[in-house]
């Protein structure tokens, strides 16, 4: 195994080496003369390069495998690569955040053991596997080929987390008598939940409670859906409604039955207390300054 490895590396070092030197070659400048060895390896690797564009036996990729995927926070992810004509092509895995080298061949070359190499003899599928990923692994990645110069295949990761949402946002202003509608939707789930739980305030909704217009209409799925209509609302319903999958995190909102007052009027209500604050409090401060002078005339005279 050691031997393979250091085979690996050298077959590497080749690849970047060649590739430097295709890019001096190509550079337009004149070489020293007594630079006769770097003249032949020019040459040399011009020729080899040239012949393999044009013999069609050249590894490609088979760009039809996944150019993204999405994985979840702590689930396994899978990133596949598909080789055609490798021949004596070595295939790795780079990661294009930091320019890390993850894998060559079959062999991991990274210190972190989330990462691993995934290859079956005589397969064209070179893969990568994260075990348990973060939200940080998110990115792109490449598998390359060494040739001269190396040729990438790039591979999208996203990672997410199981998110839950009430589409009404944070509050919903009703009026008395009219119907709380409220949607939760549950996200990147690596399954549908079991149970989608309701309460208002720190109690659980009972839908047979003697209270009656309460129903619950759920759809389960990539995206599970869970909708509670309660009718005829009234002061008592008004409160925190939260909705709790069991294998993702909740939300809450909360809920303001009004009597013939909107929104907009209750801030300009909070508005105009705030005004008579401020002028009651400049109202005081004129009354001691006055109250001040006043005292100071009396002592003048």
């Amino acid at each position: 195994m050691g031997q393979v490895m250091c085979d690996a590396r050298v077959a590497l070092f080749i690849s970047l080496l060649h590739g430097f030197l295709f890019l001096i070659a190509g550079s337009g400048t004149d070489a020293p003369l007594e630079d006769t060895t770097l003249d032949i390896s020019s040459d040399r690797f011009r020729s080899e390069f040239l012949q393999e564009l044009q013999s069609g036996d050249a590894p490609y990729f088979d760009v039809s495998t996944p150019g993204n995927i999405t994985g979840l926070v702590g689930h396994p992810v899978r990133l596949l690569c598909r080789v055609k004509n490798l021949q004596n092509r070595t295939v790795s895995w780079v990661r294009h955040r930091d320019i890390h080298l993850l894998t060559v061949g079959r062999y991991t070359y990274t210190s972190d053991q989330r990462f691993e190499a995934q290859h079956r003899p005589r397969s064209e599928e070179w893969a990568l596997r994260i075990r348990s990923p973060q939200r940080r692994d998110s990115g792109q990645y490449e598998c390359q080929i060494s040739t001269t110069p190396p040729i990438g295949h790039a591979v999208y990761l996203d990672i997410v987390e199981p998110e839950t949402i009430i589409s009404s946002g944070a509050e919903l202003f009703i009026q008395s008598g009219s119907t709380i509608n409220l949607t939760c939707n549950v996200l990147h789930t690596p399954e549908p939940p079991t149970s989608i739980t309701w309460k208002h305030g720190d109690q659980a909704i009972n839908f047979d409670s003697a209270r009656g217009g309460i129903s619950l209409v759920t759809e389960k799925g990539m995206k599970s859906t869970s909708r509670l209509l309660v009718q005829r609302a009234r002061g008592a319903d008004a409160g925190p409604y939260t909705c709790e999958p069991n294998n993702a995190p909740k939300a809450v909102t909360r809920v303001h039955v009004l009597s013939g007052e909107h929104p907009a009027a209750m801030q300009q209500g909070s508005a105009r207390s705030k005004s008579d604050q401020t002028a009651s409090l400049l109202l005081c401060v004129l009354f001691f300054y006055i109250s001040r002078i006043s005292n100071n005339l009396q002592f003048g005279t």
